[in-house]
């Protein structure tokens, strides 16, 4: 699935809109790095290799941005800087903006122009070498799913949340290729519904089995032994393993071990921060009480009653089966150095 697209012609970064999915299908138009900006803030795109592979383009409209300025660097610093704080906890996000900035000044570039079209090619690069890296991950955990079993999910791991194949998704991509029958059940995932609206429309299109079950119904479904395994995605992993991941994540862990299930997450090298010591140095990102308080802009909750938004969670490392990776599959204890 193309959902981040450069236009060669017009220079500007096309993303497929997942706010309006899977209703109808539309292109949200990134000319300028406020408007990568803006998209990453307002779930226009979100999942962290996603998240990344866009800053990598918008690194390209910053230079692009700059380019008639006569302090275009000095511009590039801010833009830069702003870029990487656009959200604060998917770790790819800061990854790619320094990936960027190394590359810069690995290079002899002496003007923006010059400093775009190597940013071009490398964020180009970037979203190749993404969809690759998935599919080794994907190649790696697909050894762990037999024939037969139910996976469930959370939030939306598949080629929407990344540069395409998927991370989590990717797992179960890669198992029905082997020839092993899965089926999904993804769950709904409040506020945003990453589940219920992404995950499910993806796996539609492919033809996987899958059924949409409400957050609240995943002890019962562990208990009737309707699941089987349990696969997700992450947005940062720290040091020790701890892993922050859209929120709700941290109760299906938990519910995951209290049935004896495996519970599984699926993540590029680039999501491990081994400076982040633990998963209580993370930053949770809070969002807007709106996304909770009203669904298509229907109140669903009665007015001046505040509400928790938080967008992530933090699962222990102790509750993780394992973490598969595209250079392999790693166990307790975790311990991941640079």
């Amino acid at each position: 699935m193309n959902h981040i697209v450069f236009d060669e012609e017009k220079k500007h970064l096309k993303l497929l809109d997942q706010r309006y999915l899977p209703l109808k299908e539309e292109w949200f138009v990134c000319a300028r790095l406020d408007d990568v900006i803006y998209a990453l803030r307002e779930m226009v795109v979100r999942g962290a290799p996603a998240i990344g592979v866009t800053a990598a383009f918008g690194c390209y409209l910053l230079a692009q941005e700059v380019s008639d300025k006569a302090q275009w660097m000095s511009g590039i610093e801010a833009g830069l800087k702003k870029l990487s704080s656009a959200r604060p906890t998917a770790v790819n996000l800061a990854w790619a903006v320094e990936w960027m900035r190394k590359k810069w000044e690995d290079q002899n570039v002496s003007s923006a122009q010059e400093l775009a079209k190597l940013w071009l090619d490398e964020a180009q690069k970037l979203l190749l070498k993404d969809i690759e890296i998935n599919k080794k991950m994907g190649q790696f955990g697909a050894e762990l799913l037999e024939d037969g079993d139910v996976v469930m999910t959370h939030c939306n791991a598949g080629s929407l949340a990344t540069g395409g194949y998927g991370t989590a998704l990717g797992v179960i991509r890669a198992a029905i290729e082997a020839g092993k029958k899965i089926e999904v059940i993804a769950n709904e995932t409040r506020p945003f519904l990453q589940g219920a609206r992404l995950t499910a429309y993806e796996l539609k299109q492919d033809g996987i089995p899958v059924k949409v079950a409400c957050d609240n119904a995943a002890a019962l479904l562990m208990r009737k032994g309707l699941v089987h395994r349990v696969i997700v995605g992450a947005d940062r992993i720290a040091r020790n393993g701890d892993v922050a991941n859209k929120i709700g994540t941290y109760g299906v862990a938990l519910l995951a071990r209290a049935h004896n299930i495996p519970f599984y997450v699926a993540a590029p090298m680039s999501t491990i921060d081994p400076d982040t010591p633990t998963g209580e140095d993370i930053p949770i990102e809070e969002r807007p009480a709106g996304e909770v308080t009203h669904i298509n802009g229907q109140p669903v909750v009665p007015p001046g009653v505040e509400v928790f938004n938080y967008a992530f969670d933090i699962t222990p490392a102790g509750l993780i089966s394992a973490i598969i990776t595209e250079e392999g599959i790693f166990r307790s204890p975790y311990c991941f150095k640079k």
